[in-house]
Order: structure tokens, then C-alpha cells, then sequence
């Protein structure tokens, strides 16, 4: 169960970072407005669902130590911490489906991708320009990252900026699909 805490901790923390924004974070992630949002700045989508998952999980680690020295306290054949190891697995167990349950149909099922901004962040990573060094050499790939990112132009603008190659060739040596 502690792992599974674990495991549920790195994923509503991912969703949370990832939905954060809309302007100043990541905001890959739109996150379903299940309250009425966030009581300082207006119109903000709060991660509530992600924080009750990170607090349930954290109350299970909480749990899994007590279960632990409940476990080392017994003596001999004799262990009088049973019934508090069983108590504290059982409400992990509860605890841990009920808040996973909560974080699917309230998080989850209503997730989606601001696949505009992604698409824009996509454009705009200097390290498409990886694809272009076999082709054009690494100091002229090197030298038209550098250019992006000081210009704060997309990879593509600054690859035909440079006049190393035509748009043509960039398109086809630069595909993210693909190079994912």
C-alpha cells in the first residue's frame, strides 16, 4: 500500500505541475473545474483534487510507519500490536481506493491536453535543432539553437533564418513525432 501511495504522490503531483498556469506555469494539462476556483486569483482553476490525493497519500505513508513499529514491537511468539496493524492496513486499503476513485471521475474523466500550447512549446524547443546537425554539422545546428533562444524564435524561423537549410529540408529532417 506504501507503494502504491508512492506511485499515486508522483502521478497527482505530475498532473498538478503539468496543470498549472494558465500563463505563468507548464498548463500542458487542462484540469476539470470541479470548485468554484481559487479564492485569490479569480478565474484559476485550483488543483484540489491533486492536493486531497497527495494528502491521503500521505496519511497511508503516515499509516505504513505505524504498522511498521506495531510490527517490530511484539515480543517472542507474542505481538499485542496486532490489532493496530490490522486497523492501519485496512484504513490505507479504504483510504487509498476511496481517494484513487475520487481522483479518476474528478480529475481524470475530465482531463485534457491544451494541445495549442504544446504544439507552440513543441515549435519552439531549441533542441529540434539536433535533428539538423548529421545534415548541416553540429557548430551550424549549435549556432541556430543559440539563435532561437536569443531571438525567441521558433526552431524553424531561425533554421530558415540562418540560410543553412530551406524549409523543405527542415520538414523533413525535423518531424517531433518522429524523433520521439
Amino acid at each position: 500500500l506504501r507503494g502504491v501511495a508512492v506511485v499515486l504522490t508522483k502521478f497527482a503531483n505530475d498532473v498538478r505541475w503539468l496543470g498549472s498556469g494558465p500563463r505563468a506555469g507548464l498548463h500542458e494539462l487542462v484540469l476539470p473545474a470541479n470548485e468554484p476556483g481559487s479564492s485569490i486569483m479569480p478565474g484559476k482553476v485550483n488543483p484540489t483534487q491533486c492536493e486531497a490525493l497527495l494528502m491521503v497519500c500521505q496519511q497511508v505513508v503516515g499509516l505504513d510507519v505505524a504498522v511498521a513499529l506495531a510490527g517490530a514491537s511484539g515480543n517472542l511468539q507474542l505481538n499485542t500490536f496486532r490489532p493496530v496493524m490490522v486497523h492501519d492496513v485496512l484504513t490505507q486499503a479504504r483510504l487509498l481506493g476511496d481517494a484513487a476513485d475520487h481522483f479518476r471521475r474528478f480529475v481524470i474523466d475530465g482531463l485534457e491536453l491544451d494541445e495549442a500550447r504544446i504544439a507552440d512549446q513543441v515549435a519552439r524547443s531549441a533542441m529540434l535543432v539536433t535533428a539538423l546537425a548529421p545534415s548541416i554539422g553540429y557548430d551550424a545546428a549549435a549556432a541556430i539553437a543559440h539563435d532561437a533562444v536569443a531571438r525567441d524564435l521558433a526552431a524553424r524561423e531561425a533554421a530558415l533564418a540562418s540560410g543553412h537549410v530551406t524549409a523543405e529540408e527542415f520538414d523533413l529532417l525535423v518531424d517531433p513525432r518522429r524523433l520521439t
